[in-house]
Parts: C-alpha cells; structure tokens; sequence
C-alpha cells in the first residue's frame, strides 16, 4: 500500500510541474510518525522519520521546523499580538477582552519539544528552539536533487480550546488535533517562509503521512488519511468490530495520508460516527458528540455535504481523494487535509454553510496550495465565491447574486478607510477585521469581477482550467491571471495589479448628458484611480434597452457579447469618455446595472432623464 502511494504521488507530482512554467520547483517529504496520548493529562509523546527532498536549485545547511503548540503559552507572540491589537478575536479573549492565552497554568497551556535528532543515522544536530520555530543546522549540507533523513523524539501538551487546536472545547470536544506535530517549513523560489505562529495562515510542503496513533480505547479517531486497520479499531470504521483483547487500554490508529501538505485528527470518547458514499465513490465521514440535539442537524448535513461534494467536482474538478471527514471540534471551522473541523452545536443553515464553506477549501488550498500568509485572498476568497454559489444552489435559494455580500463587506472596508492592499502579509494587518474582510470579501469580488471582465462562460473555464494545470502545486497571483488571460484573450496584469496591490477604488460616474441635433452626447468619468471597462445600458422612452460596452484599452481585447454595441476603447490616462447616441428618446442611461463591478459610489452611475 505504501508503495502504491508513493508511485501515485510520483506520477502526480511530475504531471503538475508540466503544467507550470519552466524552472518551477517544489519540495518533497515524507512523515512517519508514531504517538503515544496520555488522554489523563493531555500529554503526548512521539517519534518521527522525516524524509526530505531537496528539489531546489539550492544547497541547504539549515531547515526549519514550526512548532505550533508554543504559542499557547503566556508571553508567546500570539499572546502579545492577541493583547495589542485593537480588535482581538472573541474565541481568544475573555469577557473583559482580556488574552485568555495570557491566564493559561502550566497544566493548561501547550507545548510541543524535539529532542535527540539524527541526521542520516548519525551523530545528533544542533538545534535551537526559538519559540514556534526550530532552527535545525544540518551537518550533512543538502545538495539539489538528494534527499536526508531526519530522525528525532517530540512530546507536547495540548493547550485548552483557545484557536483551531486544542482540548476540552466548548461543546466538549475532548481533543481538536491541529497543527500538533513538528512540522517542516516550506521553502520555495521566494526562500524559507518561517513565520511565528500567532494564529494566522499557513504554508506547507507536499508529501506522504504515515501516523500511528495510540490513544485509550473508549475514544474515537478521526483523522486525515485513510484508516489501515479498521477491522482491528471497529468504532464504526467497521462492521467486523474490533479484534482486541479486553484487558488492552490503547487501540492503535494507523493512518496513511498521501500527497496533502497536512496531517489533522480528532478524538473523543463520545463521538457518533456515520458515513455516506457519494455518486462518485467517495466515502464522507461525520463525527459528532452523542447529544439529542445535535442528531438532527447532523443527520440532515450529510446529503447536503454529497451534494456540495457534487457541486464542486462540476464547477472546479474532481476531488481526487476517495474520503473526507466533517468532524465536531476546534472553535469554529478550519479546513484541514480530507477534513474539516467545524463547531456542531448551529442552526442547520449554519451548520451547512460552515460545512460548504470548509469542503471549499479541500480544492481551494488543499489541493492548489497557495501560501497562505501571503495571499490569504486566494484560498478564502476564491472559496468565499464558490461556496456561495453552492450554498445558492443546494439550499435552493434561486438567488441571481449569490456574491453580493462580498460586495457589501468590501464597501465597508473601504469606507472604513483602514483597507490594507491584499499583498499584505496575513500577520501584518493593522486589524482582524481588515484582514477578514480583504481574504474573504475582496478576495471573493476578485472572481466575480473578473466574471464581469472576461465573461461568466471564460470564468467558468478559467477556475476549470486553473485547478486542472495547478492542483498540487502552489500557485501564485500570477497563475490564476494568466490562465484567465488564457482562455479569454486579454491583457488582465493591470487588474491583479491594481485590485491586489493597491487600495485604488473603481468609481465612474454619468457626467453629462445633454442634446445636439436630435443626438445625445453622454460624457462619462473616472473618478476612482482603478480603471475597468464599462457596461453601460441605455432604456429608451418605449421601455426598450439598448447595451453598450466600452473597452478599456490596456485589455488589447474585448468580452464576447451577443446584442451588445461595442465602443471605442477607453484610455486609463484619460479621466473624461464621450459617445453620441443618434436620434433616441432617452429615459435613463445607467453604468453596470448587475453590480458585478465594485463601483464605491453607485449614485453617480445612473442618469434619468426628467
């Protein structure tokens, strides 16, 4: 089996990089894992064989190693972040906005240790520990091409339920295992990304899990992977049951997770599990707390999961995983590697946009894996645009604008007058809310303009597209744009440019209208320094309506349009646009009628005739 994964993986990962461009480089690893819980006293300890891939054009002699667990500790990073900024996450404070990291005893707070690494089997490395980093100086230099093994002890304390990891949750979720081991940094043509934890987004690097875990045996695993011995765990896994002996105290998981960039589980001695195969074949794992009030809901989620499963598979591309797990736990909804952790205890509305919003994610940064801390709108926004969408149509809203409070949370934004570019590092904004809204919202209106820019046909092929030439991979910026330049035929830097590394707005107005000869002249104007090609609709006095579409010229192209007149290009230099409409009773002319373009001033865009 493990061979077999590995081959898979192999095939996979040389099929992609045909798909980038010449020179693109990734690494490779592989974890093996083996984990030793004390559900007593939330402690665990544990051995890993890390294989590492120098794929690189580099010769290393450090690597790097996150150590999540550390910021759970009074006077970590994540602690002071969390106290001065103005706006702190409610699940990390208390009542009186007060760290609730900062009160954590020593038997509540988190850690994660190495000790007694190896490289290649030989005499110890010098380490050093720096907080949620461990710095690693190898003593054999990896070349490009070679790969090392790195071979060492960890133990950890799982901190209480404060953000995405942790024990004892609010709705009493024994343990939420995420980013909980020794994971390596990423390291990539733009160097080494070894941020500080402080609860942000993440980074990773493609390979193989192979984790064992022992745990007591009244509790339920669920996990990233694919469970090798459900005959010997039963807990629902299998219908045989398990095959132990009464008087063992530890059941031993052994899961095999190939080509994900994580590894996450889940335990509780009270979970329900039940599962479901879709269409395809997939099975989808629920795991969720034995309470009466959550049967229901939780019961309800699973068809809708199928179908959102569905969905995605048609409008992206196939998951190419055979399984996937919605498990109760964390503090809210994080995505994960085939699973999700999501709070239970929702409306069932909640609970299936939750559940949408984090399957999303299994082709929005599980399997294209943009760095997270560095273009966060990518994976949040371009999930934040489909699962609206999906939800719009599993749910049976029959809503035109599924997207349109993407719209409205970027107009706050930029009202707010704090709005950050959207190159900002994840950890670098001035405000959760800012951040929040510029991944999530405006990183959601960069796909439904760019629908606006090139066609609703062109940005269907286009995500189609991208997921086929970049799963697997981590793509940037740039390879969703030129995809998207691809199929439609147009210039679109100045688009990324300006919508993602500024703060310039879209603002155009009706300036004037006014009659000559029996012909009206219409003036319009840019006021906002973000330009953008028009779609302008002029109704008649009979009720007729009449499109016209205005090119921006540095698009070197044009959306293809049926009964639409299209007009001379517009220059960005050029503040003031006029064209004549000939012998025509004119009752309103109105810029962008759909709302599709983020225009900041909507009052100007519209002229009715008195």
């Amino acid at each position: 089996m493990k061979n077999l994964f590995a081959f898979l993986f192999s095939v996979t990962f040389f099929a992609c990089m045909a798909q980038k461009q010449p020179g693109y480089w990734q690494q490779e690893i592989s974890y093996q894992m083996n984990v030793d819980v004390n559900v007593e006293d939330y402690t665990y300890t544990g051995t890993s064989k890390v294989v590492y891939t120098n794929n690189s054009p580099e010769t290393l002699d450090r690597v790097f190693f996150h150590l999540y667990f550390n910021a759970f500790q009074p006077g970590s990073d994540m602690d002071h972040r969390l106290q001065s900024i103005a706006d702190p996450d409610s699940r990390m404070v208390d009542e009186n906005k007060f760290s609730r990291i900062a009160q954590l005893s020593d038997d509540e707070k988190g850690f994660l240790q190495v000790s007694n690494m190896t490289q290649n089997g030989g005499v110890a490395l010098e380490i050093e520990e720096e907080e949620t980093i461990l710095v690693v100086n190898l003593n054999d230099p990896l070349k490009p091409g070679e790969q090392t093994v790195l071979e060492f002890d960890f133990q950890g304390q799982v901190p209480l339920q404060i953000r995405r990891s942790g024990r004892n949750s609010k709705e009493g979720v024994a343990l939420s295992m995420s980013q909980w081991y020794p994971k390596m940094v990423e390291y990539d043509f733009e160097g080494w990304h070894a941020y500080p934890y402080i609860a942000r987004e993440f980074h990773g690097v493609w390979g193989d899990f192979d984790v064992t875990l022992h745990i007591d045996k009244s509790y339920t695993v669920a996990a990233s992977g694919y469970l090798q011995n459900p005959d010997e765990i039963g807990h629902g896994y299998s219908e045989v049951g398990p095959k132990i002996k009464r008087k063992q105290q530890k059941l031993s998981w052994h899961f095999i997770a190939p080509n994900v960039h994580d590894f996450m589980w889940a335990a509780d001695p009270d979970y329900v599990h039940d599962q479901l195969i879709t269409e395809d074949g997939i099975t989808l794992h629920f795991f969720y707390k034995n309470k009466e009030e959550l049967t229901e809901n939780w019961k309800a989620l699973q068809p809708k999961t199928a179908d959102a499963m569905k969905y995605f598979n048609t409008h992206i591309g196939l998951y190419p995983y055979k399984q996937y797990s919605v498990i109760q736990g964390g503090d809210g909804g994080m995505e994960y590697a085939m699973g999700t952790l999501i709070t239970g205890e929702r409306s069932f509305s909640s609970l299936i946009g939750v559940m949408v919003h984090e399957l999303a994610h299994s082709w929005f940064q599980h399997v294209l894996a943009t760095n997270e801390g560095k273009h966060a709108w990518m994976d949040e926004g371009f999930t934040s645009y489909i699962s609206s969408w999906c939800m719009n149509e599993i749910m049976d809203r029959k809503n035109e604008q599924p997207y349109l409070s993407s719209y409205r949370g970027y107009y706050s934004l930029v009202k707010s007058g704090n709005e950050q570019p959207l190159t900002t590092h994840s950890d670098r904004y001035n405000f959760n809310y800012t951040y929040s809204i510029g991944a999530y919202s405006k990183g959601s209106v960069f796909l439904s303009q760019l629908g606006y820019l090139i066609g609703e046909e062109s940005l269907a092929q286009t995500l189609k597209n991208y997921y086929s030439d970049f799963k697997f991979t981590h793509p940037t910026p740039t390879d969703i744009i030129r995809t998207a330049e691809k199929i439609s035929g147009m210039h679109l830097g100045w688009y990324l440019q300006d919508w993602t590394q500024t703060t310039n707005t879209i603002d155009y107005a009706v300036e004037e209208v006014s009659n000559s000869n029996q012909n009206t002249v219409v003036t319009l104007k840019r006021i906002g320094l973000m330009p953008m090609p028009l779609d302008v609709v002029v109704t008649l006095k009979n009720g007729d309506q009449l499109n016209y579409y205005i090119p921006l010229t540095e698009m070197r192209g044009e959306k293809k349009s049926d009964q639409v007149t299209i007009l001379k290009d517009w220059s960005w230099a050029k503040p003031s646009y006029s064209f004549t409409l000939e012998g025509l009773e004119i009752d309103k002319i109105e810029i962008d009628p759909t709302g599709r373009m983020a225009d900041i001033d909507k009052e100007n865009n519209v002229y009715q005739a008195p």
